[in-house]
Parts: C-alpha cells; structure tokens; sequence
C-alpha cells in the first residue's frame, strides 16, 4: 500500500500547497483501496501513525530550499539535511527528517520513502496559494500522480 501525506498549514499561503494536493488527487484515488491519501496538516507526531503499514510513503511538503519559487523537487530522505536545530519533535511539530528517524528506529517506516518539496513564493498569513504557486498546482499534482502509479521496488 502507498500512502500519500500532506503536510502544511493552509492558514500560511505556500505552506498549505500539500494540502491542496491531497485534496485535488482525492477524485482520482477514492476507489483505490491500494492508495491512501492523507492531509495531516501541521500535526508532526500523526506521521508515525500515517507511515505505519504502508509499502511506501510519498510525502509533500513546502520546503526553503534555496530554489526558485514554485520550483518541485523530488528526493530520498537520504539525499536531504535538515536546517532546524536542536531534536525538538512535540505532537504538533516536528522537523520531517527528524521524525522519519524516530519511524525508522520504532519500526513504523517503510523502506520506500519518496519526499516532494515545494519551494514557497510567499508565507504570509492568508488562506489560500500565492498566484505562482496556484498557476503551478496542476503541475504538482501531476508529479505526485506520476509517482502513485511508479511499481513499488
């Protein structure tokens, strides 16, 4: 089974793009019982839960990367570092990398993990995408959508 997670707070413009992805790829995954979908927002320790079972984890986030706004980039867990400081993870944060570790060390994680960053153009406080990244969602959900249907290794 492949779960699909979105992570971000929709109240922050960009930092809501994975929700937003989630919510447009639902349509085309309800019947797919092998697809599981899953907006978990900003609640950190869900993760574990979420990751828990799956054959393969495709997460989503916004990420700082120092790319060009609106740029995606797919990567491994392996292929990142994280820029937080200090191992703080609460039950409503945490630092991804961090908490990918901590699924590995209880068992809850899969071997296959595929992570998408979104860089952000603007994280101000509003609900809703800035222009740029609107206008590049249906390109977001393409590439995520590209990934679901990748055979698991």
């Amino acid at each position: 089974m492949t779960v699909v997670v979105g992570l971000g707070n929709p109240l922050r413009e960009d930092e809501g793009v994975a929700v937003r992805i989630i919510q447009e790829l639902e349509p085309s995954f309800e019947d797919r019982p092998d697809v599981r979908l899953l907006d978990i927002g900003t609640a950190g320790m869900r993760l574990l839960d979420a990751l828990s079972g799956a054959d393969r984890a495709i997460i989503v986030d916004c990420a700082r990367m120092g790319e060009t706004p609106g740029t995606i980039v797919r990567f491994i867990p392996e292929e990142a570092a994280s820029r937080r400081q200090g191992d703080s993870i609460t039950p409503h944060s945490g630092d991804l990398l961090h908490l990918l570790d901590l699924a590995r060390r209880l068992g809850q994680c899969p071997d296959n993990i595929i992570l998408f960053g979104i860089e952000p153009l603007s994280l101000g406080y509003r609900e809703g995408l800035s222009a740029l990244l609107e206008e590049r969602l249906p390109l977001y959900v393409r590439r995520v959508s590209e990934e679901i249907a990748r055979p698991i290794p």
